[in-house]
């Protein structure tokens, strides 16, 4: 009978601290997803064709060449020429994300260099927040530089 109360105050005491536990903020949240974003753009540059697909939601769409890649398999495929050669062929970096309220979805975006650093698009990354709490990219799309950012980057 006193090991059945034990355990019955230690699961008392297991939910109380769980119940108090706050959930992340939006702010907690968006450092992860930049963190994630960077160790995404890491693969690239290790060459790390396995570390890169990691990142991938299985649902993953990215869009490029005016065609979508759909699914995970899909998008490891058509980025798998990217990591040939012992040179990424261009980089990236988050320069500002957003987490919705709930810490479901976030979206990333910031510029993408050529092979010498300069500025050539932006990318624009949608993250989900999968089981276990970890970010997995959604949908990715690149875009053309805007006339001010293109002038920016010509200084």
């Amino acid at each position: 009978m006193i090991q059945i109360l034990r355990f019955a105050s230690l699961a008392g005491l297991v939910m109380l601290v769980g119940a108090c536990a706050s959930p992340p903020t939006p702010q907690v949240l968006a450092r992860q997803v930049a963190e994630t974003e960077r160790a995404f753009a890491a693969s690239m540059a290790r060459r790390d064709h396995a570390g890169f697909v990691s990142h991938l939601s299985e649902q993953a769409i990215f869009y490029g060449d005016g065609k979508a890649l759909r699914g995970k398999a899909a998008v490891a495929l058509g980025w798998k020429p990217f990591f040939d050669g012992h040179e990424a062929p261009f980089s990236w970096e988050p320069e500002q994300v957003d987490v919705l309220d709930d810490g479901t979805l976030a979206h990333s975006s910031g510029p993408v260099r050529n092979a010498q650093g300069q500025v050539v698009a932006r990318f624009n990354s949608v993250w989900r927040r999968e089981a276990g709490g970890i970010w997995r990219i959604v949908f990715d799309k690149g875009s053309p530089l805007s006339e001010r950012e293109r002038q920016a980057a010509a200084r």
